[in-house]
């Protein structure tokens, strides 16, 4: 199965999929800046699962009930998870191995 990747994507993302062996297309890498409109009627047209983290698409595809392969909107983007662990807003607690709220 194909996958158009909308820019809005984290790259890690695309990344991970390659990896586990889809063909993932980065909107990024072959048609940067393309507005949405072109990158969903692109998905349309080779009958593509678009991956998307841009709401707007809801727009363009559900609420103008287009016929579509089909639209995966991620609501969590790879980046979140980084920066939730990375941040002070968690905290392994070694004496009782569990995660804890830190202060700011």
């Amino acid at each position: 199965m194909r996958f158009p990747a909308d820019e809005s994507c984290d790259f890690a993302g695309v990344r991970a999929r390659r990896a586990d062996g889809h063909a993932v297309k980065a909107v990024g890498e072959v048609a940067a800046g393309a507005s949405d409109e072109k990158v969903i009627a692109t998905a349309i047209r080779e009958g593509a699962v678009l991956l998307t983290a841009d709401k707007d698409f809801g727009q363009l595809v559900f609420a103008e009930r287009r016929a579509t392969g089909g639209v995966i909107f991620i609501r969590f983007a790879a980046r979140f998870g980084r920066s939730f662990r990375g941040s002070s807003a968690a905290r392994w607690s070694s004496e009782g191995r569990s995660w804890s709220a830190a202060s700011s």
